[in-house]
């Protein structure tokens, strides 16, 4: 009787102790002053992995049990933070994230713009450094251009270089997500392998045309002279990098060796010239059905299409 009694006495103070030690651990825990980071930054995703990951990019002194503990509080979601003074206790520093939502601006992306472009004239709209934000731009780039698509984006005032980059490019996979899930069905996902090829198409189709009706027809063109193992011969692959928005002539025809001139080379360019719409990538995963391999733009600003070449001479003759 005596053993038994010691053995449940032993088992109780064994109990008592885990209790205390449980007990101490979030109190000790919420005196551990979390490290100060950027004071601006950019939540992809209310997911606590997400959020955890997030504020360790940032500076934030965070770790594993912070993903537990952050279970006991209101998840910040997706958006702008800015963090004015970090509080010592760490409940509190959880407990006040959420509700320290950054003040935004909207900023317009356009069609066509290079890497080059779209960053020269963020750093004019949000009076941040350009070289910075070119730089981190290749930093996080997958294929040189076209990673960030053509729309509004909303972009924390005090954000600086590396946030503002980080949150266009997640923003655009999330708004690649939504486009795949409204319009492609299981059969013509974008799988992360084509989708390089896709964007360098999308970008073609944007550089000659910004009519959404004419994108399918330009596309069918492409795809026919493709299939037929013809060159493309479109000015518009050679709009790429410095060259973007400078009108080819005829010696740039014969001088610009590289891969981007789809005169001299078959098949596509190396890489997307420029960011596109999400009409243009449409264009390209749909094209029109038809047996067109020419177009020319006439005086009214819109492109004749054409089966043959002799057509094709009398729309050049037209337009002249």
């Amino acid at each position: 009787m005596k053993r038994i009694i010691r053995t449940k006495y032993r088992i109780l103070r064994l109990l008592s102790k885990l209790f205390i030690v449980l007990l101490l651990i979030p109190l000790i825990y919420n005196y551990i002053p979390v490290q100060k980071g950027k004071s601006t930054f950019y939540l992809p995703s209310s997911d606590l992995e997400s959020v955890i990951d997030t504020l360790k990019e940032n500076g934030y002194g965070v770790s594993g049990i912070d993903k537990v503990m952050l279970q006991f509080f209101k998840t910040p979601q997706k958006g702008w933070y800015t963090v004015q003074n970090t509080p010592k206790k760490r409940f509190k520093f959880f407990d006040e994230l959420g509700r320290q939502q950054a003040k935004k601006m909207r900023v317009k992306l356009y069609a066509g713009e290079t890497s080059i472009e779209l960053t020269k004239r963020l750093a004019n709209d949000l009076k941040l450094n350009h070289k910075k934000l070119l730089q981190e731009y290749r930093r996080q780039t997958k294929y040189l251009e076209g990673d960030i698509f053509s729309g509004y984006y909303h972009i924390a005032r005090k954000a600086d270089e590396r946030a503002v980059i980080t949150a266009l490019f997640k923003d655009s996979e999330e708004k690649l997500k939504a486009f795949a899930l409204a319009n492609c069905t299981q059969a013509d996902e974008i799988h992360e392998l084509e989708l390089k090829v896709l964007l360098i198409l999308a970008s073609i189709i944007q550089k000659e045309t910004n009519n959404k009706n004419e994108m399918y027809l330009v596309s069918s063109v492409i795809e026919n002279r493709l299939e037929k193992g013809m060159k493309l011969q479109m000015d518009g692959t050679l709009n790429y990098g410095k060259y973007s928005h400078i009108k080819v002539t005829p010696k740039r025809l014969r001088t610009d060796t590289s891969h981007f001139n789809t005169y001299l080379h078959k098949g596509l360019p190396p890489s997307p010239i420029g960011s596109v719409s999400f009409d243009s990538i449409l264009a390209a995963i749909k094209p029109a059905k038809t047996d067109y391999l020419y177009f020319m733009k006439n005086k009214q600003g819109v492109h004749d299409f054409a089966k043959s070449y002799n057509a094709h001479k009398k729309n050049i003759n037209k337009a002249k």
